[in-house]
């Protein structure tokens, strides 16, 4: 009984942390996913743009998808570590980080998409006269768009977790909450910090796969979708 009274007591203590410090955590957990959505777009752009310069050539994809994995390897304080030198604390070093760790799922997606084109596709585009450029963002990008999407997907999903410790650099977003907490361990609002920035995290998650789950919905055709 008395265990059941206390772990509604702390549930309770959760609520009433968030519902007082509402104002400053809504403002973190907007700052958060903004970081991270804004650097999976950087990242979709150059991720895109070194798959578009090497699919054609097996050399060239695998260095690309090799270096992109090498930087996956780079613990995230590490990582964090050696960029604050360059660029200082604050949001410069996280979104350089969060776009260097989002790379590797995108390009590695974008290649496989634009290799999976069938030829005959791209030679029918040719046949009536598409140029290069043009059957490239017409036909070819718009076949591998759902593995981009996959790809992009999943780099946002590995963001979310990441972005939580660029608050080591002083990054935004729900890491602070996080780091507070750990830091302050022992005092009254430690734990209460902890879990609400640990949770706010999965639900933004969460909510952010469910806008990829639309966003696929209704920019791939039901046949490529099946």
């Amino acid at each position: 009984m008395d265990a059941n009274f206390e772990g509604g007591a702390a549930r309770m203590n959760v609520l009433q942390y968030v519902a007082d410090r509402w104002d400053r955590l809504s403002l973190q957990a907007f700052l958060h996913v903004s970081a991270v959505v804004q650097c999976t777009v950087l990242a979709t752009v150059l991720g895109v743009a070194i798959g578009v310069a090497v699919y054609r050539s097996p050399a060239g994809s695998a260095l690309a998808t090799a270096l992109a994995s090498t930087i996956l390897t780079i613990p995230s304080f590490a990582l964090l570590a050696l960029l604050i030198p360059v660029f200082g604390l604050g949001a410069n070093t996280t979104v350089v980080a969060l776009v260097l760790y989002a790379l590797l799922p995108i390009v590695r997606n974008t290649v496989v998409g634009l290799a999976g084109v069938d030829p005959a596709v791209s030679d029918a585009a040719r046949g009536i006269g598409m140029s290069r450029f043009g059957v490239l963002a017409r036909v070819e990008l718009r076949l591998a768009w759902p593995a981009i999407l996959a790809g992009m997907r999943v780099a946002t999903q590995m963001l979310m977790g990441i972005a939580v410790i660029a608050a080591y650099a002083k990054g935004p977003g729900l890491g602070s909450e996080v780091f507070s907490g750990l830091a302050n361990a022992g005092s009254a609002n430690s734990m209460n910090q902890a879990l609400t920035g640990t949770i706010g995290v999965v639900i933004l998650a969460l909510l952010l796969d469910g806008v990829y789950v639309l966003v696929n919905r209704f920019t791939v055709s039901r046949g490529v979708r099946g």
